[in-house]
């Protein structure tokens, strides 16, 4: 993206997709707290939130993770919501002592619009989502014509993960109080 557009803290309003996980703690009530963070951010309205699915950590070890995927119609810039994104992990208590760790809470800026991108601190779409059940599924379930830029429709990502576990724990809205 050019300079100026990631150093912009708002842009035209366009629909991201947020990966939601956690393995550590009670971790349902940190990702309703979390869902309820996100529809708080200035500038932006939860569109939509998945089943909560359970599944093995990803090249880790430690506790099953609960996923879920958010939609949030935003006019927050990519890198300003990231920043936000990272100070919701940072109020559940979320550190990052190595890579893959378990966590309290993982906020993934999956797409932002159509935005395509690679910087140091940001890369869009982010660059593992096509290889992660935990991800595909959830957000096929919520919104089931949705695409990748640059990788197509969310169900035709679906079989190239079908191998993995990732199972629905949890149906309607979990999130809320």
């Amino acid at each position: 993206m050019p300079p100026s557009t990631a150093a912009a803290t708002t842009c035209i309003p366009c629909t991201a997709w947020i990966g939601l996980g956690a393995n550590l703690g009670d971790a349902r009530a940190t990702l309703a707290g979390a869902v309820q963070a996100l529809a708080a951010l200035p500038g932006s309205r939860l569109e939509g939130v998945s089943p909560l699915y359970r599944s093995a950590p990803w090249q880790a070890d430690g506790p099953d993770y609960l996923n879920a995927v958010a939609r949030l119609q935003t006019s927050l810039a990519p890198l300003a919501l990231l920043d936000a994104l990272q100070a919701i992990e940072a109020a559940a208590g979320r550190t990052r002592p190595y890579p893959n760790a378990p966590r309290t809470l993982d906020l993934d800026l999956l797409t932002h619009g159509d935005t395509v991108c690679s910087t140091p601190r940001l890369t869009l779409p982010h660059p593992r989502l096509t290889q992660r059940a935990f991800v595909l599924r959830p957000w096929h379930d919520l919104a089931p014509q949705a695409a990748v830029p640059g990788a197509g429709p969310v169900a035709a990502l679906l079989p190239a993960v079908a191998d993995q576990d990732a199972s629905v724990a949890l149906r309607g809205d979990w999130w809320v109080a």
